[in-house]
């Protein structure tokens, strides 16, 4: 071999870093620079929110990516010879020289896509391998067969850099893919499609690797608009979310938010659970016109009858509210002008708090009437003697009436997203009476929260809208203040010159000169220092530049209803595999998902390449599925073990798998025990250090899971207990979750497909 291209190499990398030591000081220095100058201007923050995301960007991959940031060398046959990695690395300031290529870049598409028989113009491709600054091994590929020249460190098996990947020790982390993006999976992730693309595959694909890897290109192509409007990625649980963290991170992004349903209403974590059957009432489409209805229940007519209204006692009155006015006596606010009312202010079609001040304005303005004629009648039938002026100070006086705006809230109430949503789960209307069962919540209802809520909760947004017009005179009131605080100050400055010589003409700029009063009060407003993902957190109706949703095939009809307001534009990833469908509120099938919002317009991908399950577990995994779905065709494994999975029979399960962890183990990497949720806690009690009920924390060396919690994560070694007792497709993700070694243990029978 040769030792002076593995010292090239090496003194290669030792430069690469002292120029990413000097790039990580102006980093921090730029991002400290735009936060502290950052104007509050929309244009300000947007071109801030630009800069600080590719400098915090580069700081971010600095930090969580040092091994590995350079991966990859193209050698072409023209001569040229590029080196590529996680992030692009430019010669100095001064030039645009490529120290490193990202990974990104159209030119750099050789090293995932190049073959022998298409070599798209290389004649080398090398993979290094690094640990921290140091250069551990090489690996080159020949394309141009013709070129003799040879540097020793060729490998017979084009898929060795692969399969070491593939085989190595898990962390509880993911990490990301760049040194060994196959071709199917660079296709999707620069696929041209700017609308909703589905990347469908079976356990082990990539899909979500390549849903991550996906946002990190858009990033990159799409720089300004995405570092604006920022990438929301959807998960399936909080420990999923923490399991794929790190990926974009370690790629330079940090402009995304990542959160499960239950985290996308504003000041709510849904942690509740859902007795059965009630997600699936929630999540059902229906419920949108149900909560309408529920909304328009709130908007009401006088009901009762005041009693004496009325001289002749065979004439029923209308019905109305009696107010009491403190000046004036009893007003009646009767059916008729409530329902011209409210006619009135749904006929705005605006969301029911937004529309309840046009409401309020009829009503006023029809009491007022009402108190006009009272007033001013004349007893000898004449016009009547109150001007205009009295008018108006009556409706003044009308409107500022604690008891009128109490009749006006009785009738159609401020309402709040929790309140709406607690109230009507406490007594669920518009239902069928079997489904109003299943969803009643009893007891205190504002806390509780289950995922299943925080659509409701959106959709009660969307209908109720915020009344913020005193938010607004508020903040234009602040404003006007810092704005005459603003020419107080340049009065004085004016006030402050010489005019010692009159006559001759001032060759000094006073500060009035420069900046007028309104600029000068925006430069010394409060500005906003939260980065994009956290303002987006913070506001319901924030829309993504793009958004990522993982395990889509689970998400409930009104889950989508509140992920697509979250994205006008529908530009959009979706991942997932119906066959691993476990939710009973999951729509399912990609057609039902996307119809109601997109039609047609929506592409449709598939991996068939299963890279982390041998093919000894994905064929016991595949025969299970089989006996439900004969027809089920399992993605083919890339590598294979040699190793079966092994069954064992116990009367006592928490006893045998207590004895198969500590047998099992791996030395490095990750063991996950799988077993259906009521078995945790004798389970726990067995397993030194494992305990139940809390969210899995992935970086323990053995942890213990339900199936729903496994989803999309991957482990060295998983034994799934009881697997009678897990729902079909349930099983299947219990199954397909290790890399290299399954175990099952069992008390009775054993479901189809899984032999003793």
């Amino acid at each position: 071999m040769s030792i002076e291209e593995f010292r090239n190499e090496q003194q290669f990398i030792t430069a690469l870093y002292e120029r990413l030591d000097e790039l990580r000081c102006q980093a921090e220095r730029a991002v400290r620079g735009a936060l502290a100058d950052a104007g509050s201007g929309l244009q300000a923050r947007l071109e801030r929110d630009v800069l600080v995301a590719e400098q915090s960007g580069l700081l971010s991959a600095l930090d969580r990516g040092e091994n590995g940031l350079c991966f990859g060398r193209l050698e072409f046959s023209d001569g040229r010879d590029h080196h590529i990695g996680r992030i692009g690395v430019r010669q100095d300031d001064a030039e645009r020289t490529p120290l490193v290529l990202d990974w990104r870049a159209e030119v750099a598409r050789p090293f995932y896509l190049a073959t022998g028989h298409h070599p798209m113009g290389l004649r080398r491709r090398r993979h290094i391998s690094t640990r921290g600054r140091e250069v551990t091994a090489l690996h080159d590929e020949i394309l141009d067969l013709a070129d003799t020249e040879r540097t020793g460190y060729e490998g017979a098996d084009a898929d060795a850099v692969l399969l070491a990947a593939l085989d190595a020790a898990r962390t509880g982390r993911m990490h990301d893919i760049v040194r060994t993006i196959q071709a199917e999976q660079d296709r999707i992730i620069r696929s041209p499609h700017r609308g909703v693309l589905v990347v469908e595959g079976g356990p082990g694909t990539g899909k979500t690797a390549v849903a991550l890897h996906r946002a990190a290109y858009l990033l990159y192509a799409h720089r300004e608009l995405l570092a604006k409007r920022g990438v929301l990625i959807v998960g399936p649980n909080p420990a999923f979310l923490g399991y794929i963290g790190e990926v974009l991170p370690a790629l330079g992004e940090t402009g995304v938010l990542l959160a499960t349903v239950g985290e996308l209403f504003p000041g709510v974590r849904a942690t509740g659970t859902d007795r059965p059957g009630a997600a699936a009432v929630k999540g059902r489409a229906e419920m949108a016109e149900v909560l309408a209805r529920v909304v328009r229940d709130r908007q009401a007519l006088p009901e009762e009858v005041p009693p004496g209204s009325g001289e002749d006692s065979s004439v029923v009155p209308e019905p109305a509210l009696e107010i009491d006015h403190d000046d004036y006596g009893t007003l009646l606010l009767d059916r008729t002008m409530a329902h011209e009312a409210r006619d009135r202010a749904r006929a705005t079609g605006l969301p029911h708090n937004l529309a309840r001040p046009y409401f309020a304005f009829r009503v006023i303005d029809a009491l007022t009437e009402q108190l006009a004629d009272r007033l001013g009648a004349d007893p000898y039938g004449g016009p009547n003697l109150l001007g205009p002026d009295d008018v108006s100070q009556l409706g003044k006086e009308i409107a500022t009436s604690a008891e009128v705006h109490a009749a006006i809230d009785s009738l159609w109430p401020p309402l709040t997203p929790r309140r709406l949503i607690a109230e009507f789960l406490a007594d669920p209307t518009h239902l069928a009476p079997a489904d109003a069962e299943l969803i009643r919540r009893t007891g205190d209802t504002g806390d509780g929260w289950t995922p299943a809520d925080v659509p409701l909760l959106d959709e009660a947004a969307e209908l109720l809208g915020v009344d913020d017009s005193a938010l607004r005179a508020a903040e234009e009131r602040e404003r006007l203040e810092r704005i005459a605080y603003a020419q107080g100050v340049l009065d004085l400055s004016l006030g402050s010159e010489s005019y010692e010589f009159e006559d001759a003409e001032n060759e000094f700029l006073a500060a009035h000169d420069i900046i007028d009063a309104e600029r000068m009060a925006e430069r010394h407003e409060e500005a906003d220092h939260r980065s994009t993902a956290e303002r987006a957190a913070a506001d319901r109706t924030w829309a993504f530049g793009h958004v990522i949703v993982d395990e889509a095939q689970e998400l409930s009809a009104m889950a989508w209803r509140m992920l697509m307001r979250r994205c006008p534009t529908r530009s959009m990833t979706l991942v997932g595999d119906p066959a691993q469908t476990g939710d009973e509120a999951g729509c399912g099938s990609w057609r039902r998902i996307l119809d109601p919002y997109v039609g047609d317009r929506w592409e449709l991908v598939r991996l068939g390449v299963n890279y982390r399950t041998p093919a000894e577990i994905m064929d016991v995994a595949a025969a299970v599925l089989r006996a439900r779905h004969p027809g089920f065709e399992p993605p083919r494994s890339v590598r294979s073990t040699g190793v079966r999975p092994w069954v064992r029979e116990s009367d006592d399960p928490a006893r045998t798998v207590a004895e198969a962890v500590r047998e099992c183990a791996p030395r490095e990497g990750r063991l996950a025990v799988i077993a259906p949720r009521p078995l945790h806690g004798a389970l726990a009690a067995a397993l030194p250090g494992v305990r139940a009920g809390e969210e899995p924390d992935l970086t323990r060396s053995v942890v213990l899971l339900d199936p729903r919690q496994a989803k999309g994560l991957e482990f060295d070694t998983v034994i799934v207990v009881e697997p009678a007792d897990h729902e079909p497709s349930d099983l299947y993700v219990a199954l397909t979750r290790a890399t290299q070694t399954l175990g099952v243990v069992h008390t009775g029978r054993l479901p189809q497909g899984i032999e003793a």
